[in-house]
């Protein structure tokens, strides 16, 4: 073969390979991007359902004080689902993108778990955080919230034992005559029937009603239980003092407890507790003020520090993620508690940071 026809073959060969390249970067995937999503103030404004510009958090019944600065939640956007993953081609421009995560579609949306459920999840969460967030913060300044905490069934499987039976906002009151606490002490009791029905009291617009549910065998956690098909969350209701609103739609999940904590608290003091700095951070929150670890913390980092945070509070138990990933720019702070948060940021407003836990050095 003369060099002519070597030319030919080897440019048609090469010309076949990128078509077949190209072609398969539009194949479905099993996985999706996680990248930084929108930013928060939660001591400034955010647009509500109608369009309008209304405060993040505000408070009734109680004086409130101007405030500087900016307390940013941060969020990670999924990009793709079960009904559209991201390309191959997609896929490798995040995997260069040290903003970005490539993540198992299944840790994102079990199989079984619809967009409309993981939606109606997180909604349901972002309430729950909301509600523990205001008790923290009220707690931190010395009101007296109450609170009781119900087992309130947030989803129920299309097609399993509890469909027809349970709906979403029924709070469990007992299985087999035995009190419902949490979420362990109904699969508890369903175990113990061995696939027998159990008989479960719940409270719907509150009236009480009775229904006996059989479970069938299903893959929890990746273990083989019986199940009966809903998915359950812990509800507190607290009596709080004073009213507080949080304005903030179509943002789900339970991570910005912290920096709703923290808005609520610089909203109700005098003191300018940010001293006009911007401060993004992240992480849950119960009505205890612990602090809790989130899912895309380093998305969250670049998400902050491209909105213009110079400092971040990050949860302390998200260390072993943070370290080695924060974007030049910023400075990351490690707190376990709301008081520690408080108190990182008036030292982040006074400039006194050096006695401050990072992830490097507690």
């Amino acid at each position: 073969m003369n060099t002519s026809k070597r030319t030919t073959v080897g440019t048609a060969a090469l010309a076949v390979a990128l078509v077949g390249l190209f072609g398969m970067s539009f194949l479905p995937t099993s996985f999706v991007v996680q990248q930084p999503g929108p930013v928060y103030n939660t001591i400034g404004t955010a647009e509500s359902a109608d369009g309008e510009e209304m405060p993040l958090i505000e408070v009734h019944d109680a004086e409130s004080y101007e405030t500087t600065g900016s307390l940013d939640l941060t969020t990670v956007q999924v990009l793709g689902d079960r009904e559209r993953t991201p390309s191959w081609f997609e896929l490798a421009m995040a995997w260069f993108d040290r903003s970005k995560a490539v993540v198992p579609l299944d840790s994102v949306y079990p199989e079984g778990v619809t967009t409309e459920d993981r939606e109606e999840q997180n909604a349901a969460m972002m309430v729950d955080s909301q509600a523990e967030a205001t008790a923290a913060a009220l707690t931190e300044l010395g009101y007296d919230v109450g609170g009781e905490t119900e087992i309130s069934v947030v989803d129920v499987t299309e097609g399993a034992p509890a469909t027809g039976r349970l709906e979403p906002g029924d709070i469990v009151l007992t299985a087999d005559g035995e009190p419902i606490a949490d979420t362990d002490d109904l699969r508890l009791a369903i175990a113990a029937g061995d696939g027998e029905s159990v008989e479960i009291t719940y409270e719907r617009d509150g009236e009480q009603g009775t229904t006996s549910i059989t479970p069938t065998r299903a893959s929890i956690d990746g273990e083989d239980s019986w199940a009966i098909g809903v998915l359950l969350t812990p509800m507190t209701t607290f009596d709080f003092p004073i009213d507080v609103t949080i304005q903030l739609d179509d943002v789900g999940g339970p991570s910005a407890g912290t920096m709703f904590a923290l808005g609520i608290i610089d909203t109700l003091t005098e003191e300018d507790m940010t001293g006009g700095e911007n401060i993004a951070g992240t992480g849950t929150i119960d009505a205890e003020g612990t602090v809790g670890a989130i899912g895309g913390i380093r998305q969250k980092l670049y998400g902050a520090r491209d909105a213009g945070a110079e400092w971040f509070l990050a949860p302390a138990d998200n260390c072993e993620d943070v370290v080695g990933h924060v974007p030049d720019g910023l400075s990351v702070f490690a707190v376990a508690t709301l008081s520690q948060a408080e108190d990182a940021v008036q030292a982040i407003a006074s400039g006194q940071t050096d006695e401050l836990a990072t992830c490097e050095s507690p």
